[in-house]
C-alpha cells in the first residue's frame, strides 16, 4: 500500500516477502559495480530485511510505478535525529533506469526527509564513475562535498567514491512542487 507518491512513482513500506524482487535487481552486474551490491542467497536477504525493518535508524521503500509494479527500492539509513543527519540510498531495476523514476523517487525521498522529520543534512555516497546517478543527485540539489579516494573494491580495482549532500535551507529554495502538492 503506497504511503508516499512522487509525480511518476510511489512509495510503500519494504515488507520481508519483498527479498524475491530485491535479490533480482541485486544480481544485476551494473548495480554490483555501480552501488556495491552483491548476490546473497535469499534467505540471507530475508534476514537483511528482516533485520531492517527492526532498526529505528532507517525508513525503507518499495518504488512503485501507478499501477502497483515494483521497480526499485529506496532508503533512509543511519538516521541521527538529534543530528538531524540520515544518508539516502536507492537501487532500480535495470529495465526502469534511465526513464525519471529515479530523480522522482529521490525527490520523494528526501521531501520526506525535509517536510516530515527533523532532518537538515541528507548524504549520498556514489562512485565517481556513476554519470547517471551524480546527475540524478544534482537535479535534486544535492552538492558534491569530496572524493573518498581507493574506498571502494571492485572486481579486483580498486575505485573512488562520491560524497555528497543536500541541506534543509538548500531544499527549501529549490524551485519545484512539493511532493505533496501533487
Amino acid at each position: 500500500m503506497p504511503c508516499r507518491r512522487g509525480s511518476k512513482i510511489a512509495l510503500a513500506p519494504l515488507e520481508v516477502d519483498d527479498a524475491e524482487v530485491l535479490q533480482r535487481w541485486r544480481s544485476d552486474p551494473v548495480a554490483a559495480y555501480e552501488i556495491g551490491v552483491w548476490p546473497r542467497s535469499l534467505s540471507w536477504l530475508r534476514e537483511r530485511v528482516e533485520r531492517d525493518l527492526d532498526d529505528s535508524d532507517r525508513d525503507d521503500f518499495l518504488v512503485l510505478l501507478p499501477d502497483g509494479t515494483p521497480i526499485g527500492c529506496t532508503a533512509l539509513i543511519d538516521q541521527d535525529l538529534a543530528d538531524g543527519t540520515a544518508e539516502v540510498v536507492m537501487l532500480l531495476a535495470p529495465e526502469h533506469r534511465g526513464q525519471g523514476h529515479g530523480a522522482d523517487a529521490l525527490d520523494t525521498m528526501v521531501d520526506l526527509a525535509f517536510g516530515e522529520l527533523p532532518l537538515h543534512r541528507l548524504q549520498a555516497v556514489t562512485h565517481t564513475e556513476n554519470t547517471a546517478a551524480l546527475k540524478v543527485l544534482a537535479k535534486s540539489g544535492f552538492v558534491r562535498e569530496g572524493v573518498r579516494r581507493s574506498a571502494c573494491l571492485h572486481r579486483g580495482r580498486r575505485h573512488d567514491v562520491a560524497v555528497l549532500s543536500l541541506l534543509r535551507p538548500e531544499w527549501e529554495t529549490l524551485w519545484r512542487p512539493r511532493t505533496w502538492d501533487l
